[in-house]
């Protein structure tokens, strides 16, 4: 630590110090001369660990009321917001081997978690299950559901350490594997049968999707921000009152408070509110939930890093038994290349990588990857709730 006491402690001071952070970041991801740079280690990955380093280094605390305010309204704002954006309808009008290969990928996360933890569970840290739960949130749906899947179990922050190291290096590196498999799709396709009709109509349904985003303003961000804020201030105060399940616990009042605002935003989603995407609401989302990320750092431990070995060798097992679920999925559905790639994609990146992986396979189906991703969140929070009980289970009886 470079300094005796932190710099920053003045609750309003320090969450502008983040604020500023984070808006300093994507900047410099703006720039032509850092696009590379930023495109292997994206702006949410600094988002954590530069206040982690600033803690580090004496700037930050590791503990103030800033970060607990923080975590305990910033995820269900965010997780609302994303939620009323979706157009559920259209996702599922994807097609059944769109769905199906999203789907396998999802088992794979599920059951390769809980079989990577059994095998390495003896050279891990008692509370390992904990972190690598929160780490099924990551691969099933993305950052917002590892943040909501790592408050539910009671995970320390400085558990996270290793856990984003194992997402940037295992997840983002099964990224750039897909990337490059992309130059073999067509000898994919042709060894595996594959029904290729599936893409065309792909392509046209995206044809039919009218792009209407419109630039903000004061009437609409007004709305979005007090519909946004009234949902989570109700979502927190019924998560209050509803009790704790399971042992060890996996769903806490604050995953009540996230599931009461998931479930309202995807009802809502039905509803013209949605239309608010327009405006860009899902942005504002996004904000809130890089906003809470940058706390999570702040309170991590940097010598955490150091756990990363072993935990990289679990998430490698782990992807290995997701893509071997993909395999006999594609195989099982003559599925192309493509919704294999994009399928992975929408549960380990969920809407930030699979438009990417999509584009790098058929640039006009980069919307689909986008769908796909954004239908990513909406099992994430389930789906990893169930790998997070089986985590649970097995910490006790291993």
């Amino acid at each position: 630590m470079i300094f005796q006491d932190p710099l920053i402690t003045e609750p309003t001071a320090l969450f502008a110090f983040l604020a500023g952070v984070l808006g300093f970041v994507f900047w410099l991801s703006t720039l032509p001369r850092f696009s590379k740079f930023f495109e292997y280690l994206p702006p949410v990955i600094w988002a954590y660990f530069v206040p982690m380093i600033a803690t580090t280094a004496g700037i930050t605390p590791a503990e103030s009321v800033t970060y607990s305010w923080m975590s305990r309204y910033l995820l269900p704002l965010s997780l609302f917001l994303l939620m009323i954006t979706i157009d559920l309808g259209a996702v599922l009008r994807l097609g059944r081997v769109a769905l199906i290969m999203m789907l396998a990928g999802t088992v794979g996360i599920v059951i390769g978690g809980p079989i990577a933890y059994s095998i390495f569970h003896g050279w891990l840290p008692p509370d390992a299950w904990k972190g690598l739960a929160a780490l099924s949130g990551s691969w099933i749906g993305g950052t917002a559901n590892m943040v909501a899947i790592q408050q539910s179990v009671g995970a320390p922050d400085a558990a996270l350490g290793p856990i984003i190291v194992v997402d940037t290096v295992v997840g983002y590196g099964w990224m750039g594997i897909l990337i490059f498999l992309s130059a073999f799709q067509r000898r994919f396709d042709r060894w595996i049968g594959a029904d290729t009709s599936v893409m065309e109509q792909a392509e046209v349904h995206m044809e039919e999707i009218a792009q209407e985003r419109k630039p903000a303003d004061m009437t609409h961000l007004g709305m979005i921000l007090g519909l946004a804020m009234a949902a989570t201030v109700a979502a927190v105060a019924i998560g209050q009152l509803l009790p704790s399940v399971g042992e060890p616990s996996v769903i806490s009042k604050t995953t009540w408070a996230v599931l009461v605002a998931v479930t309202v935003g995807l009802v809502l989603s039905f509803s013209p509110i949605r239309s608010l995407e327009t405006y860009g609401a899902s942005r504002v989302g996004y904000v809130g939930l890089y906003l809470l990320l940058t706390s999570i750092g702040a309170r991590a431990d940097v010598a955490a890093v150091l756990d990363a070995p072993i935990f990289l060798i679990v998430g490698v097992v782990w992807i290995l038994i997701h893509v071997a679920m993909l395999a006999l999925g594609a195989w099982i559905m003559k599925a192309p290349l493509f919704f294999v790639a994009v399928g992975s994609m929408a549960n380990i990146g969920a809407a930030a990588s699979a438009p990417v992986v999509a584009a790098a396979y058929v640039p006009s189906l980069a919307p689909i990857g986008l769908l796909m991703g954004v239908f990513g969140y909406i099992l994430g929070i389930y789906a990893a709730l169930g790998c997070a009980w089986i985590l649970g289970q097995l910490s006790l009886i291993l």
